[in-house]
Order: C-alpha cells, then structure tokens, then sequence
C-alpha cells in the first residue's frame, strides 16, 4: 500500500477516481476536501458529479447544488425535518443520474447512537425526493452491478450487504436478498481476499487509476486517542492499493 495522502483527518469518507483524479470528501472536518478548501455550515458526507461539470453534494440533511468557482452552495431539497439530530451519510448516483443517499442520527462516538433514525432517500432529476425506507442506523456501500439490475445496500451495524432488484427505468427498489460486495469496514465480516493496512479504521474505498486496476482506500482517526494515534501515525490517511485483485475478470 502506497500512502497517498499525509493531511491525517478525523474521517475520510466517499472517495471518488473520475477523469484521472482523484478527489474525496471529508465528514467529520466540515468541509469538502479539495484544495483550497471550501468550509460549510453542516457535514458533507458525499459529492456526486453533474452534467454541467458542477457538484451536487449530501449537506447535513440537505440535497444541495455546488458550483465550485463561484464558491457557492444552494440547496436542493432537504429531509428529515424533525430529526435535528439527523445528517447524511453515504451516497451515490445510479447510471440515471438518480442520486441516492441515506441518513442517520449523529454519532455520540464512532458506531454509538441513536438507532434506526435514518431513511434511505433518492434526489431525481427533476429534483423531486423520494423515500424507499426508514428504521435504517447508518446507510454505506451503495451500488449497482453491471446490468444495473441490482442495488447494493449496506446498513453498517447489521454487518450485511444487500441486494435489492432495481429497475432503471422508474428508480424502484425491490425484494431483497444477502449478497457479497467489496468494501471497507471498521471491524471484520467474512473475508474474501485481505488487503493489509497500517491502520485500523477504514471507512471506504473506490478503484481508480488509467485501467481501474488501483483501490484507494479512505481511513479515520475519529475515536482513537494519543496512544493509539502514535500507534498508527497514518490513521485518518488515504491509501493507495496495486495489487492483483482475484475478483478482476476480463
């Protein structure tokens, strides 16, 4: 593992590999991570791309438009109302351009809150939200397989992934099943290939490079105190990973 990035931060989170760069967001710090830095008013949790060339990101409890070199932020739509105690946390954007997101209660300390206070939610294109499900603790790992037939869910402290069937067409969600999916965890699952790190706290990953054969890997420092950081001097850094990976076929 190559580290990529030395600016030690209390939670990296949604990393992106797009025209050959690579960019992320910073949670816990309250701002969007790329230089110079742009400081908000609430968390950013995830950035998403728009036709354009401009950001829609997660803010707080708030969809909101970002136009970078104006410096602007204005907001799009915002959910759960009467849960001040609510942010987003992970999302993503289906092929589309449905950008799904899902919220929860802020953390007391890492994977320590008030439980099942999310939803699950998809800002459409003509900037309508729609909500597929409540009673969720804190929404990662969203995706879709090739054939755009199948949404990937994880809620993290169920220690699952799931599948949901998907139709592109309307947006919808349906019957869901256990499934298998490469991503980044605090603590252990079922291992299906191991990727060694000098850190324990990984919080996401994403594969990028010229030919998508590199992951980067997003890590926190959130939690850990004095003796630990001297421990792990790289925690809360961004990983880069050049490795064959077993899953990779042609």
């Amino acid at each position: 593992a190559l580290f990529a990035n030395r600016g030690c931060c209390r939670c990296y989170l949604h990393p992106h590999y797009f025209f050959f760069s690579f960019n992320y967001c910073v949670l816990i710090c309250h701002y969007w991570h790329i230089p110079p830095f742009l400081f908000l008013d609430a968390p950013v949790s995830s950035v998403a791309l728009r036709k354009s060339g401009d950001y829609v990101i997660t803010l707080g409890t708030r969809f909101a438009a970002l136009k970078w070199k104006e410096q602007s932020v204005t907001t799009i739509a915002q959910v759960d109302r009467d849960k001040a105690n609510n942010r987003f946390n992970d999302g993503k954007v289906d092929p589309a351009g449905r950008y799904f997101a899902g919220t929860m209660a802020e953390e007391i300390r890492p994977a320590v809150l008030e439980r099942r206070q999310g939803s699950l939610y998809t800002l459409c294109p003509d900037h309508s939200v729609v909500k597929h499900f409540d009673q969720v603790d804190i929404s990662n790992g969203l995706d879709w397989s090739l054939d755009h037939k199948t949404f990937f869910y994880i809620d993290s402290l169920s220690y699952s992934v799931d599948a949901f069937d998907y139709d592109l067409q309307t947006g919808k969600i349906a019957q869901m099943w256990m499934s298998v999916l490469w991503h980044a965890c605090f603590s252990p699952g079922k291992r299906i290939q191991t990727v060694k790190l000098p850190v324990d706290k990984t919080t996401s990953c994403c594969f990028g490079g010229k030919d998508y054969s590199e992951m980067y890997v997003t890590s926190a420092s959130d939690g850990m105190d004095r003796e630990q950081l001297s421990r792990q001097p790289q925690a809360g850094g961004v990983f880069k990973v050049n490795e064959a990976f077993s899953f990779r076929t042609e």
